[in-house]
């Protein structure tokens, strides 16, 4: 018989602090990630900035890069980028400043990898889609692409695939557009 562990929020306190690694756990398992390469961080910043803009035009919401989300003790999470709605805020954040409801919107931009892949395509859409998030974006900055998966009869359903000169809009967001040319870091 074979048992496997269950990492919960309390490890994640005991892992060493290695700079330049992330730890997250879905459903009890532990994913970890190096650092970011520059191209995923170019389009992370850039999307967080479209949002903190838009949110500055209209104050419905806060817009937050790399936040710590838990959902559950086994379910603890470091997306990209986070949206969330302005009324739901004031009890969103625990004492140690991480947020424990779930947002309208998360942002995940691909790392290489299959594993990486796999974590943000697979495992923690599932886990957006359990948890109520409205929206999801997964950023391909090596395809230059955006897949959007919005929520439909309570599950997230893919619905665009953006590429070339389409603009990423969304009707959770009202009057939000961002070209996603502008997401993709100029050549070095």
């Amino acid at each position: 018989m074979s048992t496997s562990a269950r990492f919960t929020s309390e490890d994640l306190e005991r892992l060493p602090s290695i700079e330049g690694l992330r730890y997250e756990i879905v459903d009890g398992d532990l994913f970890v990630s190096k650092q970011p390469h520059w191209h995923h961080q170019y389009a992370s910043d850039r999307i967080a900035r479209g949002l903190h803009d838009w949110n500055d035009q209209t104050g419905l919401g806060i817009a937050m890069s790399v936040p710590g989300l838990i959902f559950t003790a086994d379910n603890d999470v470091i997306p990209d980028v986070v949206w969330i709605s302005r009324a739901r805020v004031a009890t969103a954040v625990d004492e140690a400043g991480h947020l424990r409801t779930t947002p309208k919107l998360v942002v995940e931009v691909l790392s290489p990898g299959r594993e990486n892949e796999r974590r943000d395509r697979e495992v923690k859409l599932a886990l957006y889609a359990r948890q109520g998030v409205q929206e999801y974006w997964i950023v391909d900055w090596q395809r230059q692409a955006i897949e959007v998966y919005r929520r439909v009869d309570g599950d997230l359903r893919p619905v665009a695939t953006l590429t070339g000169e389409n603009a990423l809009t969304t009707d959770l967001l009202p009057g939000f557009s961002c070209p996603i040319s502008r997401l993709w870091a100029p050549s070095l």
